[in-house]
């Protein structure tokens, strides 16, 4: 992706999630994704999709159990 490209990605996730502290970084030798962390934590990877000339962005965020916080017992 290209810079004006992450510059708008990383704007609209911004106003989408109310979280100035979002980042989108490029990725080094990759030029069909970028890195989304939210205050210096990685948190996702933004995929652009260019088929047919119709472009779009998959955000793909995995949340492990772990991180998860625990289940108050009911």
């Amino acid at each position: 992706m290209n810079a004006s490209e992450i510059t708008r990605l990383q704007t609209y996730l911004r106003t989408k999630f109310g979280a100035d502290g979002l980042e989108v970084r490029g990725r080094p030798n990759k030029d069909d994704s970028a890195e989304v962390y939210l205050d210096d934590e990685f948190i996702a990877v933004v995929f652009k999709d260019d088929e047919d000339g119709d472009v779009s962005y998959d955000f793909n965020m995995a949340i492990l159990e772990i991180d998860l916080p625990e289940q108050p017992d009911a």
